[in-house]
């Protein structure tokens, strides 16, 4: 489907913000994107969140020139003690107000510690551990685009419902890794089913899944399930053909999937994977337009839902600080993140929604089919809609999650 250009994002110029508290009119805001820049999480991350995060400044400083954005953005190397340091460095010296993206959850657990001594703000929107809103949550940082309960929830039913009733599990040996197998294997056997087995491999470097893909085989399980992310996804897809897992009738589930996962494998890899996705370029109007203007500033690559999640991230936070003004923005993260938790969300690529007491940023989820090569009608023509989650349904209630933080 050819995508349908505009010259402005319409939705996001229609977003209706607060008036702003003026303060120093020298004030900036700076924002940083800490991501993974160059490695097996880049594509799906990284630069494209860093342009998303430009994109948004730009479109909001030409609505608000009041208030000036300034954006970096850092290689966290996915090691917690690098991105504690750069944060720290960040907050310290560098006079970053708020941290986005961080693609791997042990490091946003660790920066999200950081933010809460200095008392700045940080908004995951590529961690995906449910624990930043339960065990880790803290009254300075929200997380935005998705988790991994939430993607296992959405993906889970559908398939055991149709006979996927016997699952095995290949994942990083690391926090998130383990994670996804427990909520995801939790709710397996929640609905009459079992899991067949599990095996987790050492990251990052691991690039030859072959033994992990025959012990899967051996286990006559139904359903792969690839609770890995990035290019491990995308090696394990190929693998998995090589070794005649799909076409023997066994169903591949990828509970982190991403529109560049699909292009780099190919359509008769990927067709019939299933996975959960909250934004997809094609959904609407909106989402089209902002497609057709990211594409030429990424090597024409159209974004997922990581980039669409930075965008709408750093819009909200951004709205928040022409509420509060910029000088009380700066001041303090924790009360930026109080100003972004009392604004609805309103916003052209994720929808509507608002942001829970404990940081959770409560939205719908939606589930796809990788279309046959027969079905798409175009390049990144690639996905059919199989059934959205509404946001009462979508996320963990913050009881099950534990989060300390009042309600308010």
């Amino acid at each position: 489907m050819p995508i349908r250009r505009r010259t402005v994002l319409t939705g996001a110029a229609a977003l209706s913000l607060p008036a702003i508290r003026r303060g120093n009119a020298a004030s900036t805001i700076k924002i940083g994107v800490l991501s993974d820049m160059s490695g097996p999480y880049a594509e799906a991350s990284g630069p494209g969140d860093f342009l998303a995060a430009q994109m948004a400044a730009e479109d909001f400083m030409k609505l608000r020139p009041e208030i000036k954005v300034e954006v970096v953005q850092g290689d966290m190397l996915l090691k917690p003690d690098v991105g504690a340091s750069i944060a720290r460095g960040w907050y310290d010296q560098d006079g970053v107000d708020a941290i986005f993206d961080i693609p791997q959850s042990a490091v946003a657990i660790a920066v999200g510690q950081v933010a809460k001594e200095k008392d700045k703000a940080v908004i995951f929107t590529a961690a995906g551990i449910p624990a930043l809103t339960g065990k880790y949550c803290t009254p300075n940082q929200i997380q935005w685009t998705y988790d991994l309960w939430g993607n296992a929830n959405a993906i889970t039913r559908g398939l055991v419902e149709a006979g996927g009733d016997s699952w095995f599990f290949i994942s990083p040996d690391y926090i998130s890794g383990h994670t996804m197998v427990q909520d995801t294997a939790s709710i397996v056997e929640q609905l009459g089913g079992k899991v067949a087995g599990s095996a987790f491999y050492p990251f990052p470097g691991t690039t030859d899944f072959s033994a992990y893909i025959l012990q899967a085989q051996a286990s006559k399980a139904k359903v792969l399930c690839l609770a890995n992310a990035g290019d491990d996804t995308s090696n394990c897809i190929k693998q998995a053909h090589e070794f005649g897992l799909p076409q023997g009738g066994v169903r591949i589930a990828a509970l982190v999937y991403q529109d560049y996962i699909t292009r780099s494998v190919g359509l008769e890899l990927a067709q019939g994977i299933v996975g959960a996705m909250p934004f997809y370029w094609d959904m609407n109007d909106d989402t089209r337009s902002f497609a057709a203007r990211f594409a030429p500033r990424y090597h024409n690559a159209l974004p997922d839902y990581y980039h669409a999640g930075s965008y709408s991230a750093v819009w909200h936070y951004l709205k928040a600080v022409a509420a509060m003004g910029p000088d009380a923005a700066k001041a303090s993260g924790k009360a930026a993140i109080a100003q972004m938790k009392a604004l609805p969300v309103a916003d052209p690529l994720y929808g509507t929604g608002y942001v829970r007491a404990d940081g959770k940023f409560i939205h719908a989820n939606r589930v796809w089919r990788t279309k046959t090569p027969a079905e798409s009608k175009g390049a990144w023509d690639q996905y059919t809609l199989l059934t959205t989650i509404p946001q009462d349904k979508a996320f963990q209630s913050m009881e099950t999650l534990g989060c300390t933080l009042p309600k308010t």
